[in-house]
């Protein structure tokens, strides 16, 4: 079974989401910012969702982890809770 370990900030709109990500191109830190501004609460943990496996999260979210480049920020990715920015860490 593939398992992944990622860090996410979830916000409300796009339009935010998009914000967040121009922070983060100009340097500013993925944790600080997930914990200034994420709605869930791994954002107390710096976005941190630990280790989870294929399935265990929402379609448009598990897509990303477990098909996109890893330690590159992608987004905003739209699930049902909201916008996601999402950093995969590692998968196997």
């Amino acid at each position: 079974m593939a398992t992944a370990s990622a860090l996410h900030i979830l916000v409300k709109t796009e339009k935010e989401a998009l914000s967040i990500l121009e922070q983060l191109k100009k340097g500013k830190d993925f944790a600080t910012l997930a914990k200034k501004h994420s709605t869930c609460p791994s954002g107390k943990r710096g976005g941190d969702l630990g280790e989870f496996r294929r399935g265990q999260m929402v379609k448009q979210f598990d897509d990303v982890v477990f098909k996109k480049e890893v330690l590159k920020v992608h987004g905003p990715v739209k699930t049902k809770f909201g916008y996601h920015l999402i950093k995969t860490l590692y998968r196997s």
